[in-house]
């Protein structure tokens, strides 16, 4: 999927071995509320990948230089009208600021996302192959009748072909500054395409996190990723990787991502005399410092957990609000004996930790450095930025000599020496723009990294609080965030049962609540309140799969495998591309002695999945 670094470390989908064995993990994965998106931490490593420029190395302007117009045109939504929100596509807003509109297509933003069409397919470099030997797989990419395919494939000893599975490739995405990657529609669903171009190889290679695990064309476009990667999806809520008929009223990231939706604006202005008051537009440079970095910080700043607020998702956050009454971000506090070496997007609280923005008690913008719809070249970047710091710097020039400066490459660049470059270790080939413009290199954190209140919420460090709320955090936010990062930090286990508990008393008729009691319990061996708690679950919200999951592992626990084998395929039903739900369907099945549907669900299965060689062992065990 877009690259989170969850999914560096582990699959998305719930842990249902096939044994029937409940997860080891601590806590309830992705507890969803049928109103908000799951908690995921969306510190896109595709963002790193497809949308940062490496020192010295152009860009893949070329490869998509000609599709910019057929890519501004995607934009839009086919008809410029708009949406039930308000929304209207750039090219709406094009019609009166082309020079604007032009300029901004050409930034890495403006070319996040572009449909595939013979004119593309004929930049890039193909056919593209890839062997893996960790995983005995081949991969290849290549285009055919106008249209692009990724394939899969597994060559026995003896050199027949074991498997194979090829999908059609339907849009690429990023603007390929450290490479571009593919998405894959399969039914009403989006996945990750195994193969990713890299700029710096110039070669097609395994996307992140396949270097470890085989996910075929099975990894779910997460909602809460695509946000950042495109103008406006329509995901459908609940549903991990599933989304609307037309998943994209607005492919690229446009005009609305930063000023808002722009119907009112347009149909203000176009009334003769109306003022630029009536038009209710946001215009960042008009908003406080904390207001427009917040709609910066709405994709590019990780932390450790992205909680939306209760009845919110992502496609609620409007420019110009305070982002918490959307989405909270939230970060384990620094250790002062071992701080974090790695920031992967936490751009903004990088930032913060700079002299320069402290410097500015706050007043420090995102956009003090970057121009949204002017990006330089990487051979103009240098001058770009170096004027950008003789903003505040001239009267204290650069103290290294100018033969120094010249040696460099590229020669006298400020952001070269105080905003280093370095490796990002969870993704082969991709670097990464340290934000916290640092005056000498290995220039430890500022004694404020250390000293940010952890009291409220409890343990964690709210890095978009609204400036002087005392707005507490909603403990359904809380649970979530300790869910999240309980899966890496078991430390936080007791921050999550103490959340869980008093959200028991507080608000017992909660979906995700119930959800949680009853995995809990469940993993606890409790299995009468397992049972009591997740049909209450279901009761409350009948759309969630991770609840019907759950109480068929109860069910076959309690020896009522009928009911369990029920509630098994009621999940599969609602998340069928779920290579974990399907293997418990599997499982219920032989446990019941029932070879003859377990072989019919294993090649299903095996249709859908081809490429788990474990479960085609087992297909032919259950024949014999």
């Amino acid at each position: 999927m877009l690259h989170c670094r969850r999914h560096t470390e582990q699959d998305s989908r719930c842990n249902l071995s096939l044994a029937g064995r409940i997860s080891d993990s601590m806590l309830v994965p992705r507890i969803r509320s049928r109103a908000s998106t799951a908690s995921i931490r969306p510190l896109l490593l595709w963002a790193v990948i497809f949308g940062i420029v490496l020192p010295g190395f152009p860009p893949l302007t070329s490869v998509f230089a000609a599709t910019i117009q057929e890519a501004a045109k995607e934009t839009t939504n086919k008809t410029g009208d708009p949406t039930a929100d308000g929304y209207v596509g750039s090219a709406a807003c094009a019609r009166c600021h082309r020079d604007i509109f032009l300029s901004f297509t050409r930034t890495r933003m403006g070319r996040s996302l572009v449909r595939v069409t013979p004119g593309l397919i004929q930049t890039l470099s193909l056919p593209g192959f890839f062997y893996s030997g960790a995983l005995d797989r081949r991969f290849e990419v290549f285009s055919r009748n106008g249209k692009l395919y990724q394939s899969e494939a597994q060559i026995g000893a003896g050199g027949q072909e074991i498997f194979r599975e090829t999908q059609e490739i339907d849009w690429v995405i990023g603007a390929g500054a450290n490479g571009f990657g593919a998405l894959v529609k399969r039914g009403d669903y989006l996945f990750e395409a195994p193969l990713t171009f890299y700029a710096k190889t110039q070669k097609w290679e395994l996307s992140p996190g396949y270097e470890r695990v085989d996910y075929g064309f099975n990894r779910p476009i997460q909602a809460e990723c695509i946000f950042c990667h495109s103008g406006r999806p329509k995901p459908v809520e609940t549903f991990t990787g599933k989304f609307d008929a037309t998943p994209f009223s607005q492919l690229a990231i446009g005009c609305e991502n930063c000023h808002g939706p722009g119907e009112s604006h347009i149909r203000a202005r176009s009334v003769r005399g109306s003022s630029l008051k009536s038009a209710q537009i946001v215009n960042p440079d008009r908003l406080s410092a904390d207001l427009e970095n917040n709609i910066c910080m709405s994709c590019h700043e990780g932390g450790d957990s992205r909680i939306p607020r209760p009845g919110k998702s992502y496609r609620d956050f409007r420019p110009g609000e305070p982002l918490d009454e959307t989405l909270s971000i939230l970060m384990v506090p620094l250790n002062r004996e071992k701080p974090r070496d790695s920031d992967h997007v936490n751009h903004y609280f990088e930032m913060s930790m700079s002299q320069c923005y402290r410097a500015t008690a706050g007043q420090m913008r995102c956009t003090t450095c970057h121009d949204p719809h002017v990006e330089p070249s990487p051979a103009e970047a240098p001058a770009f930025f170096n004027a950008k710091c003789m903003g505040c710097h001239a009267s204290r020039p650069c103290t290294l000599p100018a033969a120094t400066r010249q040696s460099a490459t590229p020669a006298d660049n400020c952001i070269g020496c105080h905003m280093p470059r370095r490796d990002v270790p969870e993704t082969a080939h991709t670097s990464l723009t340290n934000h916290r413009i640092l005056a000498r290199p290995g220039e430890p954190w500022p004694d404020s990294a250390f000293g940010q209140s952890i009291a409220d919420p409890p343990g964690l460090v709210h890095l978009n609080r609204v400036p002087g709320h005392a707005d507490p955090l909603p403990p359904e936010s809380l649970l979530l965030a300790y869910s999240e990062i309980g899966e890496r930090l078991p430390e936080y286990a007791s921050l999550y049962l103490k959340t869980l508990g008093a959200l028991q008393q507080a608000n017992p008729d909660s979906g995700p609540v119930q959800l949680a009691l009853g995995y809990q319990a469940l993993r606890d061996g409790q299995l009468p309140k397992a049972l009591e708690h997740l049909r209450r679950a279901i009761e409350l919200d009948p759309q969630v799969a991770l609840s019907y999951a759950y109480l068929s592992e109860a069910l076959k626990q309690n020896n009522e495998i009928d009911a369990a084998i029920t509630a098994i395929e009621k999940a599969v039903r609602l998340e069928p591309y779920n290579p974990e739900l399907q293997k418990a369907l599997i499982d219920r099945l032989l446990a019941a002695r029932q070879p003859k549907k377990a072989e019919t669900a294993l090649q299903h299965y095996l249709e859908v999945f081809p490429q788990d060689g474990s479960m085609r062992e087992l297909l032919q065990r259950v024949r014999q």
